[in-house]
């Protein structure tokens, strides 16, 4: 599970508690097709769709059984608000432009990083500013550098964009100092083993350090292209009984690694928030971070270390914190947690998300004319004649499926309480 996912399922799960309906659509994952009950009470639809690059699917915005399925959840369900998630995913883009064709509000919450000179970057942008820009009524972003960011990309209104931080389940990662070797001090690092993460860098401080620091040994989770890179150098510089790969970590098992460690290192080149280094911060690991960036607005200084994303600037500021592990210049692993847990929690990200949410059930609704202004305005002569063709072919297509089935043909979905539990045929409530 990564950041995107597990932010929806706990924000999900802690708006339900909250008393809202939350319901998920999704593609289909492989034979998971359907629907689907989370142990939160969550709701999931896993419509037909294949991904076919990067768990992303076909682009489809004008495909009528798209528009079918989309429309048909949406009555069934009686969907107020449409929320969409991560600016790389073509399901949300689509679903959040069928949506307000269909007259729904709609808020879209970014959680990556883009530049402007590459050419990926410059369709996705372009793509952004018709769906945040027109089509989306509130953005949200996980961290002011990611507003910024966004509201340049998109085009917005500043005041259309919040931000609200990524948290974590600190339950879920409390310190355990006794899983700690004694005799060395050990660097964990879990990420995706890819370019933007770093893992380049990481190649070149970790003979550094292992030359510089006899005692230091490493612990590497995740997997990714990459991989070969760090295996490479594992090989060269015969660190086998000191850098231990283990691949590819479940989520659920992501806490027992970090707590063997003493210090948690994270080499992104870009990153909006970075979950990672508050899942070890919470686990009363020191942290070590390139400042790129969300991150130096995640975690006080006391608790972190910041580098420039160069191999020479992370030897130094890993050099800094092994040495304050060693004489012991850090703070107690849960003094740290007990701060982290209260700065960071998704019972607060859901409150902050209702207000969004109150907001948008107080606004009007545009008519199609003021959209189809706002879409001249924001594509200019050639672009918006385009999407507008699309928006035609959108709305054609909804004309006909309402006339082949009419809202009140559609069964309203019954709602399952997530609070009560079925045992030998008896309901009894879960507290």
């Amino acid at each position: 599970m990564g950041g995107v996912e597990l932010h929806l399922y706990q924000l999900s799960s802690c708006l339900i508690k909250r008393g809202n309906k939350v319901v998920m659509i999704t593609h289909a994952y492989g034979d998971r097709k359907g629907i689907r009950y989370l142990s939160s009470g969550l709701k999931v639809y896993y419509l037909p769709i294949q991904p076919f690059y990067n768990q992303n699917s076909f682009p489809g915005v004008v495909v009528p059984t798209n528009i079918a399925l989309l429309r048909n959840i949406l009555i069934r369900e009686k969907i107020e608000i449409v929320h969409g998630h991560q600016a790389f995913s073509t399901m949300a883009q689509e679903m959040i432009f069928q949506s307000k064709v269909m007259g729904y509000k709609t808020v879209f919450t970014d959680h990556s990083l883009f530049g402007f000179a590459d050419v990926s970057s410059i369709l996705t942008n372009r793509l952004l500013q018709l769906t945040m820009g027109v089509y989306v009524s509130h953005v949200i972003c996980v961290s002011h550098t990611s507003k910024e960011n966004t509201v340049v990309r998109g085009n917005l209104d500043e005041r259309d964009v919040s931000v609200i931080p990524n948290a974590i389940d600190y339950t879920r990662f409390t310190p355990d100092p006794k899983q700690r070797d004694k005799n060395s001090i050990t660097i964990v690092v879990i990420t995706r083993l890819t370019y933007r993460k770093g893992i380049d860098l990481l190649a070149d401080v970790i003979p550094l350090i292992c030359e510089e620091f006899p005692n230091v040994n490493w612990i590497i989770g995740g997997d990714g292209p990459k991989r070969i890179v760090l295996e490479e150098t594992r090989e060269n510089y015969q660190l086998h009984d000191r850098m231990k790969l283990l691949g590819n970590v479940e989520h659920a098992h992501v806490r027992d690694v970090l707590v063997q460690g003493d210090i948690f290192l994270n080499c992104s080149l870009t990153e909006a928030f970075c979950i990672a280094i508050v899942e070890a911060a919470s686990c009363g690991l020191l942290v070590v971070s390139t400042a790129v960036g969300g991150v130096p607005e995640v975690l006080p200084d006391d608790m972190i270390l910041q580098a420039e994303p160069t191999t020479n600037d992370i030897f130094l500021s890993m050099s800094e914190a092994i040495t304050k592990i060693s004489e012991g210049d850090f703070l107690n692993p849960f003094v740290v947690h007990n701060r982290v847990r209260n700065m960071y929690s998704w019972y607060d990200v859901a409150e902050r998300t209702e207000i969004v949410y109150s907001r948008l059930r107080q606004e009007k609704q545009e008519t199609h004319q003021e959209r189809i202004n706002r879409l001249s305005k924001n594509q200019g002569a050639y672009g918006s004649k385009f999407f507008f063709v699309i928006l035609i072919a959108c709305i054609f297509i909804l004309r006909i499926l309402e006339y082949l089935l009419p809202e009140e043909y559609i069964d309203e979905a019954v709602d399952f309480d997530h609070r009560h539990k079925i045992v030998h045929n008896n309901i009894e409530e879960v507290q």
